[in-house]
């Protein structure tokens, strides 16, 4: 009697392959629209249940339960769906459904107008991916720039500020003196230029 049966259990069990960032989003948000749908056509079978009560005023849903067939995606909206959804970034995925979860509360819509509520809110957060995406990159474009600019290192080297500079004159002496005040501002430092040797 061989004994590799018995020492298979210390080899390693098969792993399944790894999944994309971009494959687990896609299938996160297709099951998430399937998931409201199914939501939505329950709600409308309620519905309309509750305005046949009242019209016939009999209740005969436990006599017979008829499931009505669920409605599904043409290939071509599954298509153009999946598509949109693989330009989703993984950390878009949450907002993106609490979006869809908050417009389908809002609205309450039939099971048809569900699919094209899902490809709007997708396509606000590709807009919003883009913007972000934008003011990213004019964030690096002004960060990489160089700091000091080329008008004010000129201007540093021509003049110089002297705040309290003795000959500034004041309020009372041009009062006492009858003179008329200089034409700049009071407040201001005076400038003066370098002289170049």
């Amino acid at each position: 009697m061989s004994l590799i049966p018995w020492l298979r259990w210390t080899e390693a069990p098969p792993r399944l392959s790894p999944r994309s960032p971009a494959e687990m989003v896609l299938e996160t948000l297709m099951m998430e629209l399937a998931g409201q749908m199914r939501e939505a056509e329950r709600q409308q079978r309620e519905r309309s249940s509750a305005v046949r009560k009242i019209c016939t005023g009999v209740d005969y849903s436990w006599l017979a339960r008829t499931t009505r067939p669920a409605c599904d995606l043409s290939p071509a909206e599954r298509l153009q769906l999946e598509n949109v959804c693989a330009g989703i970034h993984p950390s878009y995925c949450g907002p993106a459904i609490l979006r869809f979860r908050q417009l389908m509360a809002e609205r309450e819509p039939e099971v048809q107008e569900v699919p094209r509520l899902f490809l709007s809110v997708l396509q606000e957060v590709l807009e919003q991916m883009k913007q972000e995406a934008a003011a990213h990159r004019l964030t690096r474009q002004w960060s990489l720039r160089p700091r000091g600019g080329l008008a004010l290192a000129t201007f540093k080297t021509r003049a110089r500020i002297f705040p309290f500079a003795s000959d500034i004159r004041t309020v009372s002496e041009d009062v006492e003196r009858d003179t008329r005040p200089p034409p700049r501002t009071w407040s201001l430092p005076e400038f003066r230029a370098l002289k170049e040797d």
